[in-house]
């Protein structure tokens, strides 16, 4: 019996979570460590070329939600009921994040180079992942992204409104991967995880 991500969250004790924390870090670290040390890799940047982070953005978020809102208020659940992500941000600035759909259906095939074109798209469409560096001030942020399983938004900026209430991080996107043609505009909800 599997247990649900859920459980496995609860069941991490405070003792493991500066060992995730490490780890997924370091994990963020190597590939902008890469990027800055190769001038030649595509839209890679320095730490010169940007500022540090807003202190209120730094740290782990975990992701609430992530909608894409039409004109007439009408709201899509971009990956499903309970969407699960992670957002972790440096001091510098530098990020990784990541949302996926909770519940996703594995290969038939069991190999990720035999899938049919149907688990091919929901693949692509279930999973959002991007890295690069985040700034700004109180009210807006500003985003290079250096690299996202999304290719159309490799190497892209931007801006956008953000709000903190407690806990909880909003954040708006003017053109998401998907329904920017329709008028639509992503709506991104994340708490704060304190270690």
């Amino acid at each position: 019996m599997q247990a649900s991500s859920t459980q496995l969250r609860c069941a991490m004790s405070h003792a493991k979570l500066p060992l995730l924390m490490s780890l997924l870090a370091l994990m963020v670290a190597l590939p902008i460590a890469a990027a800055t040390q190769n001038p030649t890799m595509k839209g890679s940047d320095t730490a010169s070329d940007h500022a540090p982070a807003p202190k209120p953005l730094i740290g782990m978020w975990t992701l609430v939600r992530c909608d894409n809102v039409y004109p007439d208020g009408r709201r899509v659940a971009l990956y499903g009921p309970d969407p699960e992500g992670m957002w972790l941000i440096d001091a510098q600035g530098d990020y990784m994040m990541q949302i996926v759909r909770a519940k996703r259906m594995p290969f038939a095939a069991n190999d990720k180079s035999k899938g049919t074109p149907d688990e091919y798209r929901a693949a692509s469409m279930d999973y959002n992942a991007h890295y690069g560096h985040v700034g700004g001030d109180a009210m807006v942020m500003r985003s290079h992204i250096l690299q996202a399983s999304f290719p159309n938004w490799d190497g892209k900026s931007g801006t956008s409104s953000y709000t903190i209430n407690g806990d909880l991080l909003t954040y708006t996107v003017g053109k998401p991967s998907s329904g920017a043609a329709e008028g639509v505009h992503g709506e991104v909800v994340w708490r704060h995880v304190h270690s």
